[in-house]
């Protein structure tokens, strides 16, 4: 009884024992599987592309050219409008001395009508004149020859003859010989006149010539002002299709210059998400180490197990809402007038003195922005800035003109400095406030005279 109640025991103790291996062996085996699933769940998905180093500079590359290219037409564009805008003013200088010729035409013309109904005129006074005379003659040469044949003036015979007394006599030969004098007399007057005619038949016809002449004159000149008004149209008609064409490429180099600074982007953004792969596949690996020591432990039938080491996350940036705070500020003065010297980190100041543009605009006056005042009030919430575009260029971080974004500031100038700035808000769009007489605008993004580098105070 003894033996077989302690084999009973052994065997019981034999069973309980192998009872407890299969539990701890299937809790083994549970606790296995459960990690296994969640190393499965942790899965890296592929890789995406990962541009070299040599393709982003490369389209770094192609995007700073093509900003180069579009300043240069920018600036070919900027000359040829003040050439067109040169020939558009002796188009109207042209037009202007075409009038005239048309005027002075118009006036010789008249001219010469009236200097010939005056030679017409003097011609018909000479005529008649010249008639008067030949008439006056013959009266002359009838009245002479039948005083002749009665030996005294005509009528003097009969005179004599019908007289009743020596006095009558006396005072019908007084008659006569006043009547012959008379006659001479008439004579003398018209040939006179005639005289006074022929004379103003000669002047007439040389003012006549003289008319005529200022008339081939003014009609000459006029053919050579509106010849030279034509080349004039002829010039600025083709400047203009050159400006166009100019205008065409340049817009073309523009979208040539968006693509390839959206090449940039979005080989940098590929690169990006590589980069995050690989810190996700290293979270992952991190895991999966992890997860591969807590099934060695629970194999070991270690209770202890090490839970720790979770996922590293990446903080994501607030610099976007701080952007665009920025733009926001800037975009609420859209309408404010320029005010040289004007504005500061609470908003729109009066202007200053300048002696010289500004004070003809009277900014001095006005209350407002200048470029770099605007800029000063965008930024207040983020940096203090000096009021001076100059300074400010040199404020923030540098970046090439194809990597520019959203909140950047831009900038102009040449060898004498810079002299003007404004605020990026992208897809080729800023906002500034240009020059006095003005008001703060959003427009697009002149290339001409624009510096290489934007400055960044924001991320």
């Amino acid at each position: 009884m003894r033996v077989r109640r302690g084999r009973s025991g052994t065997a019981g103790a034999l069973v309980r024992g192998a009872g407890a291996r299969r539990g701890l062996t299937v809790a083994t085996v549970a606790l296995a599987a459960l990690l296994g699933a969640a190393g499965t769940g942790l899965a890296v998905p592929p890789p995406p592309p990962n541009p070299s180093d040599s393709a982003i500079d490369s389209a770094k590359g192609d995007a700073n050219a093509k900003a180069g290219e579009v300043g240069r037409l920018t600036n070919q564009l900027a000359q040829a409008e003040q050439k067109l805008s040169a020939l558009q003013d002796e188009v109207e200088l042209k037009q202007e001395q075409a009038m005239k010729a048309l005027v002075d035409l118009q006036t010789a013309q008249d001219e010469a009508t009236q200097a010939q109904n005056d030679a017409k005129s003097a011609r018909q006074e000479a005529d008649a004149a010249a008639g008067a005379i030949e008439k006056a003659r013959a009266d002359a040469k009838k009245f002479a020859a039948a005083s002749f044949e009665q030996g005294s003036t005509i009528g003097s015979v009969s005179a004599y003859l019908t007289s009743d007394s020596p006095k009558d006599l006396l005072a019908r030969a007084q008659l006569l010989n006043a009547i012959g004098g008379s006659r001479l007399n008439a004579m003398e007057r018209l040939q006179q006149a005639q005289t006074d005619k022929a004379n103003k038949d000669s002047a007439a016809r040389k003012a006549l010539e003289l008319a005529q002449q200022k008339q081939d004159a003014a009609t000459r000149a006029k053919g050579t002002a509106d010849a030279a008004q034509s080349a004039a149209v002829a010039a600025q008609q083709a400047q203009a299709a050159q400006n166009s064409q100019l205008e065409a490429n340049k817009n073309s180099v523009e979208q040539q210059l968006y693509a390839a600074q959206a090449k940039v982007n979005g080989l940098q953004g590929q690169r990006q998400r590589y980069q995050d792969w690989l810190a996700q596949k290293q979270r992952e690996d991190e895991e999966r180490a992890r997860q591969a020591a807590l099934r060695a432990a629970a194999a070991n039938n270690d209770d202890d197990n090490d839970n720790g080491g979770g996922s590293r996350g990446r903080p994501s940036p607030a610099a976007g809402s701080s952007i665009e705070a920025v733009i926001a500020r800037a975009l609420s003065k859209v309408g404010m007038p320029y005010a040289w010297g004007g504005g500061n980190g609470s908003g729109p100041t009066r202007g200053i003195r300048d002696g010289g543009v500004a004070d003809r605009y009277g900014d001095y006056r006005k209350i407002g922005f200048d470029c770099s005042g605007l800029m000063i009030y965008a930024f207040a919430g983020v940096q203090g800035l000096p009021h001076f575009s100059g300074y400010q260029y040199t404020a923030g971080r540098r970046v090439p003109l194809s990597q520019m974004r959203r909140g950047d500031m831009l900038f102009w100038g040449g060898s004498g400095g810079i002299h003007h700035v404004a605020l990026y808000l992208g897809n080729g769009q800023m906002v500034e406030a240009p020059q006095s007489g003005s008001y703060v605008r959003v427009t697009s993004v002149r290339y001409g005279g624009i510096m290489p580098y934007a400055t960044r105070l924001i991320g």
